[in-house]
């Protein structure tokens, strides 16, 4: 699988990631051998960075990946988690009190006296846009509590704001083919200052399978269920903001496009495709569930260079079906 740059961090990461979300929760429940059978699964396929979060099932997720790492050492993994989300998310909370507290925790579920990369975990732009918060930042970085840090961002200008700091070495950021606002400047601002891009969110949460229809329901415990009216966190994170039956109209009209373009892969791996060969993306990090999902998704780091014909069809898609639910908002 082809590696890139991970921004300023200086690693070299797999274009296809695996995010650890549904490790930890708010996806239905994943025992610990299926868990670690993933991860194994994701690294035996090329995966080299893996993406968690302290709040992912209260540290399970991190705990789960820091063992995983720790078991397979000199393998080159990149690990990145998040903070900012054990508390409420105002900007009085993002201090250096709480992130030496929150650093300390992950350091511990990890493993690690450093942790490869930090991301604030969508905080408020009030933090984002605040020079306190990056002194802080930088001096856990001289410290070595951290070897670098990124932010996590909901909206396009969030992300052009944290571009603009000369020690943000990464952004993450929702984009699919469902949300398509960051290729407008962000991929193009993240590629001239040289800050990674993390893509989150590659598959709507699923709708990019094409294997949804309007009779699917999901557990109670999946945000797919709990989240669609972004009662407990942005509602952008599922199903990227589309509203649930235009996405799985829209979904359909995607797996055909796949199909009508010649290409012998999945529509999740043309998804996966489509955004690692978006310029200025490092990574895309798709979750899996099980060995067969997390297999799939890194063969989608395998797939050549999309025709032409397909990339103008999900564009006029896009155009036609989600502009004009999605762009705008985020």
């Amino acid at each position: 699988m082809e590696h890139r740059t991970l921004g300023r961090t200086g690693r070299e990461v797999s274009v296809v990631g695996l995010g650890t979300w549904q490790l930890g929760a708010d996806w239905g429940d994943v025992s610990e051998a299926d868990a670690t059978a993933v991860l194994e699964a994701s690294a035996e396929s090329g995966v080299t960075f893996f993406d968690t979060a302290d709040v992912y099932g209260d540290g399970r997720s991190e705990q789960l990946v820091g063992r995983f790492v720790a078991s397979h050492p000199g393998a080159g993994f990149t690990v990145a988690t998040k903070m900012g989300r054990r508390m409420d998310q105002v900007p009085a909370n993002y201090v250096e009190p709480h992130f030496r507290s929150w650093l300390d925790r992950s350091r511990k579920n990890l493993g690690v006296d450093t942790i490869d990369l930090v991301q604030l975990h969508c905080p408020p732009s009030e933090v984002i846009d605040d020079d306190a918060t990056y002194d802080v930042l930088d001096r856990l970085v001289e410290e070595g509590v951290i070897a670098a840090y990124g932010v996590s961002v909901e909206t396009a200008a969030q992300a052009l704001s944290a571009i603009a700091r000369p020690g943000v070495a990464s952004v993450q950021i929702i984009l699919n083919a469902f949300r398509m606002k960051p290729l407008d400047e962000v991929l193009p601002a993240a590629e001239a200052a040289g800050v990674g891009i993390i893509a989150r969110v590659p598959l709507a949460s699923g709708l990019l399978s094409g294997k949804y229809d309007l009779d699917t329901t999901f557990a109670e415990d999946d945000h797919r269920t709990y989240n669609r009216d972004g009662s407990a966190f942005d509602v952008g994170e599922t199903f990227s903001g589309v509203d649930y039956a235009t996405g799985v109209e829209a979904a359909q009209e995607f797996s055909a496009l796949v199909r009508s373009s010649g290409l012998d892969v999945t529509p999740a791996q043309a998804a996966i495709a489509w955004i690692w060969q978006q310029s200025g993306v490092s990574t895309v990090i798709p979750g899996a569930r099980n060995v067969g999902q997390a297999q799939a998704n890194a063969a989608a780091g395998l797939v050549g260079e999309l025709p032409t014909a397909f990339r103008h069809g999900v564009a006029d898609l896009y155009d036609r079906r989600i502009r004009e639910q999605v762009h705008a908002r985020w």
